[in-house]
């Protein structure tokens, strides 16, 4: 009877600890470079939630399935696009229904100068910039949408000479916001809370859907830290993140 007349703080905390697990666990996880602000609020809400850790690494998708290929120790592989989590899923490297569009991201046209970006995108044609900065269509998704997004303005050939070409969407806002390039296709993740600069939201007709995918890898099947990762992303407090960086849920 005694236990009852614990002050309530107390009580909370035995609730706490109750809740979370006695083996808390680590996870190794694979993020595309457009969603690193997100990712680290989302593992910070995980560890909390859950007790175990996301360590997190950042990059371009297209070198993490390399790398996962080649047996990187990754578990679980929160790519920028569908294809590479599909091919991991078809190749073995994934474990089968476990995939599935954690955010749809949005592609923007920054400059970190007050003005320069139009809200139509118009300053694309004036020529009045020395570079275009974009992320590695090679590796990156980001990078294929500001490709398909120039061409289907029919401006592609024309500022081909001006592109500069980061390993990935992290370099070519890096690119962008320091100046080395005046203009710069980059995630709306990444600016949303800029407050700075000049932008143009990219239509969303003018390129194919950014639809991310993430997907549990063969490595962290059995590992409960990796499993509870994938879960988590899709709860309530992921989706409140992951919105208020500008990106939608399918």
């Amino acid at each position: 009877m005694r236990i009852a007349t614990l002050p309530t703080c107390l009580w909370t905390l035995f609730a706490a600890l109750l809740a979370i697990p006695a083996a808390a666990a680590e996870t190794q996880v694979a993020v595309a470079a457009n969603f690193t602000e997100p990712a680290k609020e989302i593992a910070a809400g995980f560890e909390r939630a859950t007790g175990h850790k996301a360590v997190l690494a950042f990059g371009a998708s297209g070198a993490f399935y390399t790398q996962i290929s080649h047996g990187a120790p990754f578990e679980v592989f929160l790519s920028a696009d569908t294809e590479r989590p599909a091919k991991a899923e078809k190749e073995g490297l994934a474990v089968p229904g476990t995939r599935f569009t954690y955010a749809v991201g949005q592609l923007v046209l920054y400059s970190a100068k007050r003005g320069l970006v139009d809200g139509k995108g118009a300053v694309l044609r004036t020529g009045k910039f020395d570079k275009v900065a974009i992320a590695d269509p090679a590796t990156a998704p980001y990078g294929v949408a500001a490709v398909e997004t120039l061409q289907s303005l029919g401006i592609y050939e024309m500022l081909k000479p001006k592109l500069v070409t980061g390993s990935s969407i992290a370099q070519a806002y890096q690119f962008t916001s320091t100046g080395a390039a005046q203009l710069g296709f980059v995630a709306l993740g990444q600016v949303i809370a800029v407050p700075d600069g000049s932008r143009w939201l990219v239509p969303a007709k003018l390129h194919t859907p950014i639809d991310q995918q993430a997907v549990l890898l063969r490595t962290g099947e059995k590992n409960p830290a990796a499993v509870a990762f994938i879960k988590y992303l899709k709860s309530r407090p992921a989706l409140a993140i992951i919105k208020r960086y500008g990106y939608a849920a399918r």
